[in-house]
């Protein structure tokens, strides 16, 4: 009966014997062997620590090592694959593969070893792919592991109303086709960021976006929104006493009812492709012509008299079929203009109206051409400080928590919203929805679109809204809502 020594060695030789017989199968052992044991005890203590905390070492625990893994085994067949070729070309002789044979010691320390072997390998790269697709569908691959670039777009993000959903969700969605698509396209971006090739800033519209009636409308249904809906928005004056002005707007917001597509999204979206556009530009600002579909099936043609496109610049444009993002084309990645920014600041709470013209201020500031993010916080603290101490020095000593709190909320609404080093400032990705900040509605409802035979899309407010208070100070209107 041999000892267990004996055995290990009879295993070891073996072994040795499958595996050691070139270099390159021997490098593809060590490779397989070092990344396997390293990354099964880098797995054990991800899981005892209840995750990782960078972003980074999700790819290096599940992409990078996986795939020296993968590598590994390749070149251990590879290795035994070019043996041969070379032992043939110097002509010498080949052993034969062994035969398969059961009551062989030989062969079924083999067979036990390769089905081990290959059952632990199945199981490692199973893990790891699973784990890997999770990492390359998280949030933190999309926006951290790009840090410098995609920084811009992760900050929007995250002050969002769709921080909670994964960013493969709407960049992505369901199946198979999209997913390999984008992998094809984050490669091309991955190269782009090494080479230090790419936009600046991120360039919006995303052009190879997934339709919207397949990402936004597994939550969102717009012929189920029916009826009216009130609206609130508050700005303050750029007065001494920051002055409330409140506008108060019922929007017809509706889709398809029994009368027929009416409201804001039955007119635009309904069941299937109602509007059709061509955009002369790359940011689908410029619409010089529109095609409406009625519920009849007729199809009225809408050209811009402003932009008088010519037959060529029809033919180049973009012809796009209407959906979510044509109104809503910053959903989630929506940066703000300064005065809006610290009107949200005020409304929160975050910046006191007891500031004497801290509106005005702020903006004025938030206004001016910054080098860098750090020379903005920096000189936005000055310029509050200074013109407090100056202007109202009282204020400065009675209320210098407010004023230091001002301050905090000032140097957030800029680090929210510009990021020199991307060339993102203010407007540079303007938002469609309304007609305020960006010509947003205007593209088309600017009253320039003609038919041939005279009509003319709309360009009358109560088509989208009622207009029940307009910037006013204390509207009637909220207490009869009892919304004050």
């Amino acid at each position: 009966m041999p000892t267990m020594r004996e055995r290990g060695l009879v295993w070891g030789r073996t072994i040795f014997r499958v595996l050691g017989q070139n270099r390159l199968s021997q490098a593809g052992v060590v490779v397989t062997t070092a990344t396997g044991i390293s990354m099964v005890f880098l797995w054990l203590i991800e899981m005892l620590r209840g995750g990782h905390e960078h972003p980074y070492s999700g790819i290096i625990l599940f992409l990078i090592l996986p795939s020296l893994f993968v590598f590994g085994l390749v070149l251990i067949p590879a290795g035994f694959f070019l043996q041969r070729i070379k032992d043939k070309r110097e002509g010498k002789a080949q052993e034969p593969p062994p035969p398969i044979d059961l009551s062989s010691p030989r062969f079924r320390r083999v067979f036990t070893f390769v089905a081990i072997a290959t059952l632990a390998n199945a199981t490692i790269v199973g893990f790891a792919s699973y784990r890997g697709l999770e990492v390359m569908d998280s949030v933190s691959f999309c926006g951290e592991a790009c840090h410098s670039v995609m920084a811009p777009e992760l900050t929007a993000y995250r002050d969002s109303p769709h921080s909670r959903v994964a960013c493969v969700e709407c960049h992505i969605g369901a199946g198979a086709s999209w997913f390999v698509k984008s992998k094809l396209s984050g490669t091309r971006q991955v190269i782009a960021v090494a080479l230090k090739t790419y936009s600046r800033p991120i360039p919006s519209p995303v052009h190879q976006l997934r339709p919207a009636r397949e990402t936004c409308e597994q939550c969102h249904w717009p012929q189920r929104f029916t009826g009216d809906r009130v609206v609130v928005k508050r700005k303050y004056a750029e007065d001494e006493k920051n002055t409330p002005l409140t506008s108060v707007l019922v929007m017809h917001i509706g889709g398809k009812n029994a009368r027929g597509a009416a409201g804001i999204h039955g007119r635009h979206l309904d069941a299937g492709s109602r509007i059709e556009y061509v955009a002369v530009d790359d940011r689908r600002e410029k619409i010089a012509e529109v095609q409406y579909r009625e519920n009849d099936g007729t199809t009225t043609t809408f050209d811009s008299t402003e932009i008088k496109a010519t037959p060529e610049q029809l033919a180049k444009g973009e012809h796009r079929a209407m959906d979510c993002v044509d109104c809503h084309n910053r959903p989630t990645h929506a940066f703000e203009l300064p005065g809006r920014g610290v009107d949200r600041m005020i409304t929160a709470g975050a910046i006191s109206r007891d500031l004497p013209f801290v509106k005005k201020k702020a903006v004025e500031l938030l206004k001016v051409e910054y080098p860098t993010r750090d020379a903005a916080v920096r000189d936005i603290a000055a310029g509050l400080k200074a013109y407090y101490d100056t202007t109202y020095p009282d204020v400065a000593k009675t209320k210098a928590k407010e004023l230091d709190e001002a301050i905090k909320a000032v140097q957030s609404v800029y680090l929210r919203n510009v990021f020199p080093s991307m060339r993102l400032t203010w407007g540079t990705h303007p938002n469609h929805i309304g007609h305020e900040d960006s010509p947003g509605c205007f593209r088309c409802h600017d009253g320039n679109h003609t038919s041939k035979d005279g009509k003319t899309i709309s360009s009358d407010c109560d088509a989208c809204h009622q207009v029940l208070a307009m910037e006013e100070e204390n509207p009637e209107i909220l207490g009869q809502l009892g919304l004050k």
